[in-house]
C-alpha cells in the first residue's frame, strides 16, 4: 500500500487540461544468470502496463560490449548471421554476429567466451581466440566496412594471437613451427609475421568496444586482474604475464615500437589481451557502452522518452566504471530525462546512485531477500518491481 501512496505530487491543472502523455524507454542490460536484456525489457513493459494500460514503452536492450552484445544489436534491428568457428578449445561451435548495411557487431564471447567451455572446465593456458578471428573474417566476407568488436567474458588470455592467426598472421617457434594455442604457448614464440593479414582490414573502421581499460601486462594487466576468473592459479598468472610480455617484445621486432606502445594502451588488456590484438590491427578504443548506444540508436529513442529505466543484475561499484546502466544514466541525465534503475541486488549507496544520474534503484531483493529464489523467479519479480515504478513515477 505504501507504494501506491508515495509522493502523489500531481500539480493542480486548469479545468479541461490533461497531463501530457508519458513515454518510457527501457534501456537495461541483462540480469546475468537469469534474464537476457530482451527479457528484462519484456518483463518491465508487462509490469508497467498492468498499472498504466496502453502506456507507450520503447524497448532498447543494451550491452557494454561483453556477452549479450549481438543480441542487443539484433533487438535493435540488425540481422543475425551465424557461422561455424573454432571455440576456445578448438572444437567447432556455432557463433553469431549482427549486420545492418555495412556495419557489423562482432562479440568475441560468441566464439571465445567462458560459456563456450564445458561446465566446470577452465583452460587458462591453452584457450585460444582463433574463433574470434574467424568471426571477424565472416563479417568482412558479409561486406562489413565498419565493425564494432565487443570484447568481454572471455575464456582466453592469449593477447589476441589466436585471432590474428585466423586473420593471416603467423606466430612461429625456434623451429619455424606454429606455437601451440593459448597464452601459455607464447612463451616459446621466436618470430611473428603479420605480412599475411587479411588485406581488407586496412580499409575497415574497426572499433574496440570494452568496459575495461587495462594494459596488456603488469599488476593491472590481463593475467593479473582477470586470469583468476578464468581458472588461472597464481603460477599460471605469472606464466601468462611473462608470456604476453615476451609476445609484445617479439611483435616489436616485427612491426616496430608501436607494438610496445600499444601494449601499454587503454584496452590492450581487455578480454585476456584480445584488445591488444585488435589495437595491432588498427582498432580505435572506445568505451563499450558509449559505442553501443551510438550503434543501437539510443539518442533518438531518448528524445522520445520522458522516463528512462535502465539496470543490470547487480548495481555495484563496477557499474560505475563503464557498465551499461552508468552509460545510459549519464546520457539520459545530460538530456534532462528522469532515470530509475532495476537490478537483482543493490550494493550502491543513494549518493553514488545520484552521482551517476539514477534517481532511484529498485532491487528484486527488496521483494525476495533469498538470492536463490530471486534468481529462479527473476521474471515475475521484475514485473512486480515495474508495477512499483509505474505507481511511483507514472500513475
Amino acid at each position: 500500500m505504501a507504494d501506491a501512496a508515495v509522493n502523489d505530487t500531481r500539480e493542480a491543472r486548469p479545468a479541461g487540461t490533461e497531463r501530457p502523455a508519458r513515454r518510457v524507454l527501457v534501456a537495461a542490460d541483462k540480469f546475468k544468470g537469469s534474464l537476457t536484456a530482451v527479457q528484462v525489457a519484456e518483463r518491465v513493459t508487462a509490469g508497467l502496463r498492468r498499472v498504466v494500460p496502453g502506456l507507450e514503452v520503447e524497448a532498447l536492450p543494451v550491452a557494454d560490449g561483453g556477452d549479450g552484445t549481438v543480441d542487443a544489436a539484433v533487438a535493435a534491428g540488425f540481422e543475425r548471421r551465424e557461422v561455424r568457428v573454432a571455440g576456445p578449445l578448438g572444437h567447432e561451435v556455432t557463433a553469431a554476429f549482427a549486420l545492418r548495411g555495412e556495419t557489423a557487431v562482432v562479440e568475441m564471447a560468441e566464439a571465445s567466451g567462458l560459456q563456450r567451455l564445458p561446465a566446470g572446465v577452465f583452460a587458462p593456458l591453452t584457450a585460444s581466440t582463433y574463433g574470434s578471428g574467424e568471426l571477424l573474417r565472416a563479417a568482412l566476407d558479409a561486406g562489413a566496412r565498419s565493425i564494432v568488436f565487443g570484447v568481454g567474458g572471455s575464456a582466453t588470455t592469449d593477447g589476441g594471437a589466436g585471432m590474428l592467426s585466423a586473420l593471416g598472421a603467423r606466430f612461429l617457434d625456434a623451429e619455424g613451427e606454429p606455437v601451440p594455442p593459448g597464452g601459455g604457448g607464447l612463451a616459446g614464440l621466436a618470430g611473428a609475421d603479420l605480412s599475411g593479414l587479411d588485406a581488407r582490414l586496412a580499409s575497415v573502421d574497426l572499433v574496440l568496444a570494452s568496459d575495461v581499460d587495462n594494459p596488456l601486462t603488469g599488476p593491472t594487466g590481463a593475467p593479473a586482474v582477470y586470469g583468476p576468473q578464468k581458472g588461472a592459479s597464481p603460477d599460471d598468472v605469472e606464466t601468462l604475464d611473462a608470456a604476453l610480455a615476451h609476445y609484445a617484445r617479439v611483435l616489436e621486432e616485427a612491426i616496430g615500437s608501436r607494438a610496445a606502445e600499444l601494449a601499454e594502451s587503454a584496452g590492450a588488456g581487455a578480454a585476456g589481451g584480445i584488445g591488444y590484438g585488435a589495437l595491432i590491427l588498427g582498432a580505435r578504443f572506445r568505451p563499450g557502452i558509449e559505442i553501443m548506444l551510438d550503434v543501437l540508436g539510443f539518442a533518438p529513442a531518448l528524445e522520445r522518452a520522458s522516463l528512462v529505466i535502465t539496470g543490470e543484475g547487480s548495481l555495484d561499484a563496477q557499474t560505475l566504471h563503464g557498465k551499461a546502466p552508468a552509460g545510459v544514466a549519464a546520457a539520459a541525465r545530460a538530456a534532462g530525462r528522469e532515470v530509475v534503475a532495476v537490478c537483482g541486488r543493490l550494493a550502491l549507496p543513494e549518493e553514488a546512485l545520484e552521482k551517476a544520474g539514477i534517481g532511484r534503484a529498485y532491487p528484486l531483493t527488496e521483494l525476495e531477500p533469498d538470492v536463490g529464489r530471486c534468481l529462479a523467479d527473476a521474471g515475475s519479480l521484475l514485473e512486480r518491481v515495474a508495477e512499483r515504478i509505474a505507481r511511483n513515477h507514472l500513475a
